[in-house]
């Protein structure tokens, strides 16, 4: 079975965690255990409080890690840096390190810290303690002037200390193999764990992905359209496609997959079972 994680929106209520409580739970059972879960930090730190609370309870019942996404946003670093101290002191080992985005009616002469800047402030804190995963953008960040730009970003974040790096969700498996081919060329040798995000609403997946600089080949995404509303054929295309890439990111050597969940939990399992028969 392939090494898997998933991932967790912070919620915003107690219902809300409950449900991703009951999630976790679900997706727990999974036998290999995933290797971690991980729960989103809202932008600017405007979930900070419930990602803390996620993230430190879900950790308390966990058999796997749980790693805590993590920005500067408008945040100072010495309130970062007592968060950094809430995990430690909590046995929380992993962090997502992001350079996030601003809150709405933030202005945008508002400069954010890049995530490299971050990962060195968390080694100059905390040492070795924290396992660190940061972003990779197979198909380019929406703000990247070039290959080459984006190459040397995503190379500074891991000489100042990540681990790791979990790519922003694709269909297309060439720009993965693509960006590996161009990372090692570049000196790069950690793993970079594909995002996988199941398909499972025509109209969402459309926003976010123009969002997040995401592409939708067009073969999906007119199919998707002929499906929009018949939910069982559009889920059941959006099964075939997604375990069809996850099949060849695991062939060509993918170290994992990381689904984004969006707080569900049936979609990542219809997956996960297609790729374990």
């Amino acid at each position: 079975a392939p090494n898997c994680s998933f991932e967790f929106s912070a919620p915003h209520t107690a219902e809300a965690y409950a449900k991703v409580q009951r999630i976790h739970g679900r997706l727990s059972a999974l036998q290999p255990a995933p290797e971690f879960f991980s729960v989103t930090y809202g932008a600017g730190g405007s979930t900070r409080a419930s990602t803390r609370e996620a993230v430190i309870g879900l950790s308390r019942q966990s058999q796997a890690p749980i790693a805590a996404h993590l920005s500067f946003g408008v945040d100072s670093r010495e309130l970062v840096g007592e968060l950094l101290h809430a995990y430690r002191q909590a046995g929380v080992a992993q962090l997502v390190a992001l350079r996030g985005d601003l809150p709405s009616g933030v202005g945008s002469s508002r400069q954010l810290a890049h995530a490299d800047e971050l990962v060195r402030f968390i080694r100059r804190e905390t040492g070795s303690h924290f396992r660190i995963h940061v972003a990779a953008y197979p198909e380019l960040h929406p703000e990247s002037a070039s290959v080459s730009a984006e190459i040397r970003y995503f190379k500074q974040k891991l000489d100042a200390g990540a681990d790791s790096a979990i790519t922003q969700y694709f269909y297309n498996a060439d720009a993965y193999f693509r960006f590996l081919d161009l990372a090692a060329a570049a000196g790069v040798n950690a793993p970079i764990i594909p995002g996988i995000m199941p398909i499972t609403n025509y109209r969402g997946l459309v926003r976010f992905s123009k969002q997040c600089g995401a592409e939708i080949p067009q073969w999906i995404l007119k199919t998707l359209a002929d499906y929009q509303d018949d939910p069982a054929a559009l889920a059941a295309f959006g099964d075939e496609v997604v375990t069809g890439l996850c099949q060849r990111l695991l062939a060509g050597g993918a170290p994992g997959l990381h689904f984004y969940t969006l707080n569900q939990s049936l979609p990542s399992l219809r997956i996960w079972e297609a790729l374990n028969p």
